[in-house]
């Protein structure tokens, strides 16, 4: 039997197993079971082997923590656009834990910025950390953060921003910068991109790097932002799992549709506003060919003074299907949310009718909802098809609700964004009906019909 050198080794370890003998190069972890051994291999991936299956061990280094970098040494060039990365954390911020294997935010900005040593000849970059957060930690009040830090750095004179994020809520604060910058029709001072990566920054296979020079290549020389498509906010992600090109997504029409894959986002009832691509090395942006040609024809008002959400606001959320029941939804109402909203099945239907007499549950939800209505709770159905309208013509069970009050209908927002787009209407005194058949900043522009 080897000897099993401590976590955080380099090694080399040659296995003897089923595939005959084999020769790999990682970092020992913490051991993923009882009597193997596992290593973090040079592509970023782990692998686990049992002691006997193991012939040789050669320690060839160790990992050892370093002290973050300073940015005190990038040096501003005249004549480039000025830039500040916002920092909340997430994937693109991490790194392995080498005592747990599991990946950690622990990135500072000022790290992001030299590693990438390319982007000294795109901007003038400047970094603010305002977390260092896993994104299903991100609530309103992050949000409020965010915009804030938005804020000052247009009144610093930065002619963008980009936010670095973690991924599976990436597209929920995307859209929430939209509405707080652009809900009113007016367009942001400067350029704003959401990034994030699906792969930690210290991976072979990362897609870090890409994303963020994308990012700010897009925030330094994109268009000003004219608030339609869903431009007052962008998201930048690698549109491929290959590399080469990142797309420039609509940030109220967007939503990620993978756990990890590196091309995780899509476009929701819209599409790409642009490509960023990596020819020999270069970013070079390419518009697509109807937001370029909006872009010269649209020119709003510029907002300085963006609003903010409501932390106190309560939206609850229940998914239409076999388990919904009245008693939930009774509960769920009695902790008091100012709205309900409902991810439908199809064109956003409901289970509200018993054809059969054979499902009293149906009935019962019927009710509950209506009494919802009845106490002024806006109701509003989305659908879990995430792309397509809500359209409560085709069938009669869709006129049924619209003749009970529930709200959406002609909806082509993505589910996410019609749940921030309902809180932006709350914090704003709005009508939530009127709020939500209207077309803000390009959440409800369905591009199929038009």
């Amino acid at each position: 039997m080897v000897d099993i050198p401590d976590i955080g080794q380099e090694v080399q370890i040659e296995v003897n197993g089923h595939n005959g003998k084999t020769t790999h190069e990682g970092v020992i972890l913490h051991p993923a079971a009882k009597n193997h051994v596992t290593i973090k291999l040079v592509n970023g991936y782990n692998a686990s082997y049992h002691i006997d299956e193991i012939t040789s061990i050669q320690v060839t280094g160790s990992i050892s923590e370093q002290a973050p970098t300073s940015n005190n040494s990038l040096t501003f060039k005249a004549g480039l656009p000025h830039v500040r990365i916002i920092h909340t954390g997430g994937t693109i911020a991490s790194k392995v834990d080498y005592k747990t294997g599991a990946v950690v935010a622990k990135f500072e900005p000022e790290e992001l910025v030299n590693e990438i040593p390319e982007l000294a000849d795109i901007a003038n970059i400047d970094a603010v950390k305002l977390g260092n957060m896993f994104s299903d930690d991100i609530r309103p009040q992050h949000w409020n953060k965010l915009i804030d830090a938005t804020k000052q750095a247009f009144d610093d004179g930065c002619d963008g921003v980009v936010i670095t994020h973690g991924t599976d809520t990436l597209h929920i604060t995307s859209a929430a910068m939209c509405f707080a910058w652009s809900g009113e029709g007016a367009a942001p001072p400067g350029r704003i991109a959401v990034v994030g990566s699906q792969r930690s920054s210290d991976r072979g296979s990362s897609d870090a790097t890409e994303n963020l020079i994308s990012a700010i290549y897009w925030a330094a020389v994109g268009p000003q932002p004219r608030a339609i498509m869903g431009d007052a906010a962008v998201v930048v992600m690698h549109t491929s799992s290959h590399d080469g090109t990142c797309s420039i997504l609509p940030g109220t029409g967007v939503r990620k549709l993978h756990s990890t894959r590196r091309d995780a986002f899509r476009s929701v009832n819209s599409q790409a506003l642009g490509f960023v691509n990596f020819d020999d090395g270069n970013p070079r942006i390419i518009l697509d060919s109807m937001y370029e040609t909006r872009l010269a024809t649209v020119a709003p008002e510029i907002n300085e003074k963006p609003r903010k959400y409501s932390e106190s606001v309560r939206i609850a959320q229940f998914i239409s299907g076999p388990y919904l029941h009245e008693e939930v939804i009774e509960a769920v109402v009695a902790t008091g949310p100012q709205a309900v909203v409902i991810h439908g099945t199809g064109l956003g239907h409901l289970p509200i009718d018993d054809p059969g007499n054979d499902a009293p549950e149906n009935t019962k939800v019927w009710r509950a909802l209506t009494r919802c209505i009845n106490r002024n709770i806006p109701v509003v159905v989305t659908t879990q098809c995430i792309n397509g309208p809500i359209d409560m013509n085709v069938y009669s069970k869709g006129r049924k609700q619209q003749e009970m009050g529930i709200l959406g209908h002609g909806s082509v927002t993505s589910p996410d964004s019609t749940v921030v787009k309902i809180h932006y209407a709350l914090s704003s005194n709005k009508d939530v009906a009127d709020v939500l058949n209207a077309n803000l900043c390009g959440e409800n522009l369905n591009l199929l019909r038009e």
